[in-house]
């Protein structure tokens, strides 16, 4: 019987290697996905950014256009008008 336990515990460790080398197999397939997944929403992510980035753009250059200043925009420093002392 000694020769049948051995060819069992053979036939044993070869279905948990197999079983174990499918699993990482899935493991990997799922990970890659989630990775390209994640890549893809970060990719779109940086594109929404640059259209927001744009508009801001167009948008201050149509204020810049019309004179009013943006409310959100911090004060400028305002160039006061020289008077005689100054010069």
């Amino acid at each position: 019987m000694d020769g049948h336990d051995g060819d069992n515990s053979k036939q044993s460790t070869a279905d948990m290697t197999a079983f174990v080398q499918n699993l990482l197999q899935q493991m990997q397939t799922r990970f890659q996905t989630m990775s390209e997944s994640i890549i893809s929403k970060i990719d779109e992510m940086g594109n929404r950014i640059d259209e927001l980035e744009q508009s801001i753009n167009d948008l201050r250059a149509e204020m810049g256009q019309e004179g009013t200043p943006s409310p959100s925009a911090p004060p400028k420093a305002r160039e006061e008008p020289k008077s005689a002392e100054d010069s």
